[in-house]
């Protein structure tokens, strides 16, 4: 039972909350996801995928670790069997390390969506890459403990009724917002961020460690 820290494929870096949010979590890794083990100094209690990723170079201790090996044409993608692995081992929480960027944006949107119906189903989704994070925001009140001038965006996977914002730059009250509206892109956070929602299903996206632009 607990939490599970999901190795995927995208783009990660470790920060002081990342470590705090995986401390003490079980570890499996998905494909070249097991590249971000050594990032974390993680030792990952299962590896799983089809292995058409796997890093050059890896350190015996992770090279050795349990596989278990589908084959390259399959219903599932890669992080979404090892995620299937941890609720068949009991988890409750999931942390999606990796969920962002990468190779390939259709995988990348799939951990987006997937998250969502994740947490429809009762289970405390995450995704990270360290410098952003992702939280499911469904029907109900939900707090996040964020410092001022986070920025941070509302993304819809639905039409949204009653979106109420507070704590932040440009509160919201009890709002309709459609289904690909940009009013909930780009806010910050100015004080305690609480986000309710009466209908819809939506990814609050936050941004604690911003990259420095190039």
């Amino acid at each position: 039972m607990g939490t599970f820290t999901i190795l995927l494929g995208g783009e990660l870096i470790r920060t002081p909350r990342l470590e705090r949010q995986i401390a003490g979590s079980r570890v499996i890794a998905a494909d070249a996801g097991i590249g971000h083990a050594r990032t974390l100094g993680l030792m990952p209690e299962l590896w799983v995928g089809d292995f058409d990723s796997v890093p050059a170079n890896l350190p015996e201790d992770l090279a050795s670790v349990p596989r278990k090996i589908f084959p390259a044409e399959k219903d599932m993608t890669d992080g979404e069997l090892a995620i299937a692995e941890a609720l068949q081992r009991g988890a409750t929480s999931l942390v999606l390390a990796g969920a962002f960027g990468g190779k390939r944006a259709d995988h990348a949107s799939l951990h987006l969506a997937l998250a969502v119906r994740l947490a429809e189903a009762g289970t405390t989704v995450l995704l990270t890459s360290g410098a952003q994070e992702g939280v499911p925001v469904l029907p109900g009140i939900a707090s996040f403990n964020y410092a001022d001038g986070t920025l941070f965006s509302v993304l819809g996977f639905s039409d949204l009724f009653g979106l109420t914002v507070t704590g932040a730059k440009w509160p919201l009250d009890r709002v309709e917002v459609a289904f690909g509206s940009s009013l909930t892109i780009s806010n910050e956070v100015k004080g305690q961020l609480g986000i309710a929602l009466e209908r819809g299903r939506a990814l609050l996206l936050a941004h604690p460690y911003p990259l420095p632009e190039s």
